[in-house]
């Protein structure tokens, strides 16, 4: 039997309906004329049996009133499960607009909470950079000498003519413009010797300015060249060698006094006088060509000055070979110039050339190879190289470790392991163990001091900017303590 539709049921039964209504009529006319007939005869011979046939036909009109009765119930009932069907579907579309909205308030919470954290990570972020920039002004006073440090690292175990680094020695060269230290006697003496023996007459003379110079008096070091100048053009004539020298000398005193132009003019003079009586490819016109450069640089002028410096290079080639560290000096100056003007693919090739002449003729341990993988490292971060920048200042900090400690194993481990160490277990320990217990690592600082001390405050910057925070604040208080007794160590001597 095939099951019936609600709507079929309701169908069915309004016929039925309407049947039983005919049915009930008809039986109430018949049951009609049998009641007057039973009225108008008293005794008719078959009267019981008309009584029986109008007590059958009025229980048959009972059961017919039954069935209407329930017909309706059924028809009533119908129409209120429609309703009732009618008000299932309304609440189904109400409960599916109400999942719509939920999920949209599901995004709209999700994409909420998503900013809320996007915005506490730059608060955090904002935090941590407050906190550097508190901790940077704090070693301020520790940083003033970093940069002429460096500078007079070359000169130590140096026999050539002018250091590198005195063109830029890093990104804080640009602070101390206005307020520049006087170059150090040792390299003084360089700048305006290299390739050129000062003669008799002028050592004295030539001592006593560069005393007073590097002292930062100026007003006794400019007359005394100035004096000088005027007897040695009187007794030898403008265009001599020892008039040159004469011309340099008082062209870094101008220098250091930020005279750029009186200096740059007396440097070409004196590169003149010497390309006229030594000859164009004399290691003194070398000296001079750098020198002038170096101005060039000081004054921003790195194109100007890129030239100068390549045609130093050249003479150096030419006359020491090229594989000697002076060229590898020219190299770094030349590779500064480059970076400062965004030529990064001569950059790298500049420091790596200098680096490899670097280990191949002074060895891994000379300071000149830190500080070559400190500038490339430098160079490598200015163009969002920070792993090979890590690499190279890892490398640096290891070297310096083996040195002060011996070899690398699982209980002498150089400074950048422990600090990386103590960014890895800094959630499992409440309190980090204070540096001092990890075996006093900040004193192989004394290694090579300015360098590595510039090696670990690079690697620092460099693990803020990864986000490890702990790490970078274990070298920069390697840092502070190394500095710190430093300047104890000279405060003593």
């Amino acid at each position: 039997m095939t099951a019936l539709t609600q709507e079929e049921v309701a169908t069915h039964t309004r016929t039925v309906v309407q049947g039983l209504e005919a049915l009930r009529n008809e039986h109430n006319s018949i049951l009609s004329g049998i009641s007057s007939t039973l009225s108008s005869a008293h005794h008719p011979p078959d009267s019981n049996v008309i009584a029986e046939k109008a007590g059958i036909l009025q229980r048959s009109l009972d059961q017919i009133e039954l069935g209407l009765s329930e017909a309706q119930i059924m028809l009533a009932l119908a129409s209120h499960l429609q309703t009732v069907e009618a008000e299932k579907q309304k609440l189904r579309a109400q409960v599916r607009r109400l999942c719509q909205e939920n999920a949209w308030l599901r995004d709209e919470l999700a994409s909420t909470q998503q900013k809320l954290q996007a915005s506490e990570q730059h608060v955090a972020q904002l935090e941590e950079d407050k906190k550097h920039l508190e901790f940077m002004s704090t070693i301020k006073k520790y940083d003033a000498d970093v940069q002429d440090s460096e500078s007079s690292m070359e000169e130590k175990k140096d026999k050539s003519d002018d250091p590198v680094v005195d063109l830029f020695p890093d990104d804080d060269a640009d602070d101390r413009a206005a307020a520049m230290s006087p170059t150090p006697p040792s390299q003084f003496a360089q700048q305006v010797n290299a390739g050129y023996e000062i003669p008799a007459r002028l050592r004295t003379l030539h001592n006593l300015v560069i005393q007073y110079a590097s002292q930062g008096r100026y007003e006794v070091a400019v007359p005394l060249c100035k004096q000088a100048l005027e007897d040695l053009e009187k007794t030898s004539g403008h265009d001599h060698p020892d008039v040159a020298t004469m011309l340099n000398i008082l062209a870094l005193v101008y220098r250091d006094q930020n005279k750029y132009k009186e200096a740059a003019n007396l440097l070409n003079d004196a590169l003149a006088i010497r390309e006229k009586t030594l000859g164009e490819n004399h290691p003194a016109v070398a000296a001079t060509l750098n020198n002038l450069a170096v101005l060039y640089g000081k004054r921003g002028k790195y194109k100007e000055a890129e030239p100068l410096c390549k045609r130093a290079l050249e003479i150096r080639e030419k006359v020491l070979g090229r594989d000697h560290p002076d060229v590898a000096k020219q190299l770094n100056n030349l590779a500064l110039l480059c970076q400062n003007q965004g030529k990064y693919e001569e950059v790298e090739r500049y420091y790596q050339r200098a680096l490899e002449i670097y280990e191949t003729k002074l060895g891994p341990d000379d300071p000149n190879v830190a500080k070559t993988k400190n500038n490339l490292a430098s160079a490598y971060l200015k163009q969002g190289k920070y792993k090979e920048a890590e690499i190279l200042y890892k490398q640096v900090l290891t070297r310096a470790h083996e040195r002060e400690f011996g070899a690398i194993d699982g209980d002498n481990k150089p400074i950048w392991q422990v600090a990386e160490e103590r960014e890895e277990n800094k959630n499992k320990v409440k309190d980090s163990a204070p540096y001092g217990e990890y075996g006093g690592w900040h004193k192989a600082a004394k290694v090579d001091s300015p360098t590595v001390t510039t090696t670990l405050k690079n690697l620092g910057a460099l693990y803020r900017r990864q986000g490890k925070y702990e790490a970078a604040e274990t070298l920069e208080d390697c840092a502070i303590r190394s500095r710190k007794e430093v300047s104890q160590t000279n405060s003593h001597k």
